[in-house]
């Protein structure tokens, strides 16, 4: 078996932890941290592809059943998938950071009913989105170790969806921050 898809899974399961854990804090607080799919109920038709995807990287590693021809590599070499597990470490050390910056303020989805203040520190100063850029380095790495269509267009489709669910939230936060929001977008990327 290939020690990089054990990595990989192992990579997932900090990846899910991270968020899991914020959440975990901000409910023992009083915050309703999840409240993706609130404004919009299209924001669940992301959940079929990564519930594929995590399931295809367990299978890979743990030697599951999957349909062959989703999960045959497109080369053979390994010097990817290392690569793809640094940027997967990356990611989830990203993912940390940026969940530190956050606070109390992180969500999953739009919270139009209790947004909490504009976080511009920490890695919000370096990107608008640094959680979601660490989520599309999540999958492009896990597109390198397991190398597959499915993780190919995954990967595609979810920046899609990102990219989405950014331009939805800059939507809400122009109105509701107005001129601080908008000295913000002037001095940070959206991405990098």
């Amino acid at each position: 078996m290939n020690i990089q898809y054990y990595i990989s899974a192992l990579a997932f399961i900090l990846f899910a932890a991270c968020v899991a854990g914020k959440t975990a804090m901000l409910r023992r607080k009083g915050v309703k941290a999840i409240v993706f799919g609130a404004t919009d109920k299209m924001d669940f038709l992301l959940v079929p592809p990564v519930l594929l995807v995590v399931y295809s990287v367990f299978a890979n590693a743990f030697s599951w059943p999957i349909w062959k021809p989703l999960a045959v590599p497109f080369w053979r070499t390994v010097v990817p998938g290392w690569i793809g597990l640094i940027l997967c470490v990356a990611a989830v050390c990203g993912i940390v950071a940026s969940l530190i910056s956050f606070g109390d303020s992180f969500r999953v989805g739009i919270d139009e009913k209790k947004p909490d203040k504009l976080v511009t520190g920490g890695m919000f100063a370096i990107s608008r989105n640094p959680i979601y850029v660490c989520f599309d380095t999540f999958f492009l790495g896990q597109f390198l170790v397991h190398r597959n269509i499915l993780t190919a267009v995954f990967v595609v489709v979810f920046a899609l969806l990102i990219n989405r669910q950014i331009l939805r939230e800059e939507e809400f936060l122009k109105p509701h921050y107005g001129a601080e929001y908008e000295e913000y977008c002037r001095r940070v990327r959206r991405y990098l």
